[in-house]
């Protein structure tokens, strides 16, 4: 629906994962900074400072005697802590805006549509109050529409020495200069191949799409593409996004930090993502039916033998009980494992997902005992309270040798006790 009125904000971390780490190393304000993939596989985000020396994807064991020689300091992922400041930061923009729709673990769009006042100082205080509150700089876009936010988020950030981080296009001289001055390629939802095209019908600039006839786009490619055409040129499109509706299908899949030859750890390991997937469930209030677990061995090591299995259990009712969960899939791997591989990964994948009291087989199916229930509430209030991992299910490990290879991981510097932030005096 049409909002003439309308107006969106934009709130993007800067460098999100590299900005964490720099919170609680500030020697290393001034110092380039990569993160990397699970196993420390690749570089997945950098520090401005840093994207001279590196490109994104690249492999670390290619790369990391050329980092060092250019003084570029290089992290494992570290996800609890960069999952922490997130909250942190969202939770901040949520109690100085009306509406938030936290768009990814970095960016939340926000709705200022009748706030009063200039928004360019609006935002600028949302900047500063998050920064002191957390030590994360962020960039503020400021339009009457969520693309034009996104380009003016942009625009922010690619001008930050002139722009001090906050732009508005609510102003039409300032959103027609960003439109002529921006190359359509980096239009949000405009990719390499919608670029081509587009560029090969004359339209290069975000305003020649913003001008472009949106039915002609409409046809030719999509709606989306029609949407985004129009959003450029002032039109509200898109809302805040809703509560997103319960997954059909939960996921926990991860590449171990060695080879394992044995079927216990590889146990160990299923019983893990297990814990994590039922975690994810319960979150969102949901029922499981049916897991499937799968192993494999690596695929590419032309020296090593393949093999890949799953097998799909079907529990005796809907749960969300990790015991239960636990002990089917770990009975699975009874049947796939086979002597003589050197296996990489396992995943788990929780299926037939149901509302608790949606449907049951028949009359007389079987339903998850109340006490289970009960039992699956105080473990995830006390480790909502006390951290992740303090209560588990005896067959998972707290510090297995297949776990993932973090070697520069830092400190969980806000979600363990054991690792806070000190300060020594000189």
């Amino acid at each position: 629906m049409t909002r003439p009125d309308a107006v969106f904000a934009l709130i993007d971390c800067n460098s999100f994962y590299a900005s964490c780490e720099r919170v609680f190393r500030p020697d290393l304000a001034k110092t380039p900074i990569v993160v990397l993939s699970n196993n420390d596989g690749c570089v997945i985000a950098r520090s401005y400072d840093a994207k001279p020396f590196v490109k994104m994807g690249q492999p670390y064991f290619q790369i990391k005697d050329h980092l060092r020689r250019n003084g570029v300091v290089a992290f494992s992922s570290n996800y609890a802590l960069y999952g922490d400041m997130s909250e942190r930061v969202m939770t901040i923009i949520e109690s100085m805006v009306p509406a938030l729709e936290v768009y990814s673990i970095d960016e939340a769009f926000a709705d200022l549509t009748g706030i009063p006042g200039d928004l360019t100082e609006f935002g600028r205080n949302i900047r500063s109050t998050i920064y002191k509150r957390t030590g994360i700089p962020v960039g503020v876009g400021i339009a009457r529409t969520k693309t034009l936010a996104k380009l003016a988020n942009h625009t922010a950030k690619r001008l930050l020495h002139k722009t001090g981080g906050v732009v508005d296009l609510c102003d039409q001289f300032k959103c027609d200069w960003t439109l002529r001055n921006t190359e359509v390629g980096e239009v949000w939802g405009v990719g390499k191949r919608m670029k081509a095209h587009l560029q090969a019908m004359g339209i290069t600039s975000a305003m020649d799409l913003a001008q472009a006839d949106a039915w002609t786009l409409r046809e030719k490619f999509s709606v989306v593409i029609e949407k985004t055409a129009r959003e450029l040129a002032g039109t509200t499109c898109l809302e805040l996004g809703e509560a997103e509706p319960p997954k059909q299908e939960i996921c926990c899949s991860r590449m171990f930090g060695n080879r394992l030859t044995a079927i216990e750890p590889i146990k160990e390991a299923v019983a893990t993502y297990t814990q994590r997937a039922a975690e994810k469930l319960r979150a969102q209030n949901s029922l499981c039916k049916k897991v499937r677990v799968s192993i494999r061995t690596g695929m590419f090591n032309p020296e090593e033998a393949k093999y890949a299995n799953g097998a799909l259990v079907e529990l005796p009712y809907p749960t969300n009980d990790v015991r239960l969960m636990t002990k089917a899939a770990t009975e699975a791997v009874n049947r796939l494992f086979r002597p003589g591989f050197k296996y990489s990964k396992a995943e788990v994948l929780l299926m037939d997902l149901r509302q608790p009291g949606e449907f049951t087989d028949d009359l007389f199916a079987h339903c998850q005992p109340a006490a289970a229930g009960k039992v699956m509430e105080v473990l995830d209030e006390i480790n909502d309270r006390w951290g992740r991992g303090t209560l588990r299910a005896a067959s998972v490990p707290s510090d297995p040798e297949w776990a993932m290879r973090r070697d520069l991981m830092s400190a969980s510097y806000t979600t363990k006790l054991d690792q806070l932030w000190t300060v020594k005096a000189w």
